[in-house]
């Protein structure tokens, strides 16, 4: 499995709309068509994390493809009036917005 995980600035008191555009979102046949297999959303302290698991390591690559779907071009803008980019001054796409993982570990079976 391979994980993202966005960090953003998120507008207090705006958690149930987020989650309400997401909900919908994810009753779309769009995460299937970006490989997602969990999405959850994360506050602390102002801050907006937004985590994704993906089958394969392919997950970037099949997003980029559906950057030009309509729903997600939508879901896009209707975050706008909540999510902020952490860094607005370098933000360019969301790749801009993802943490890099330093450290891994698993349960063995």
């Amino acid at each position: 499995m391979h994980s993202t995980l966005i960090v953003a600035r998120m507008e207090p008191g705006s958690r149930s709309d987020v989650a309400e555009l997401f909900a919908r979102f994810d009753e779309t046949e769009m995460p299937h068509l970006m490989g997602t297999r969990r999405r959850q959303l994360f506050a602390y302290r102002g801050l907006y994390f937004h985590l994704q698991d993906f089958d394969s390591d392919n997950g970037g690559e099949l997003i980029e493809r559906a950057k030009t779907d309509p729903r997600f071009v939508a879901i896009s803008e209707d975050l706008k009036p909540y999510i902020e980019a952490y860094d607005p001054k370098t933000w360019r796409s969301p790749a801009d917005a993802m943490a890099s993982r330093f450290y891994n570990w698993e349960a063995s079976e």
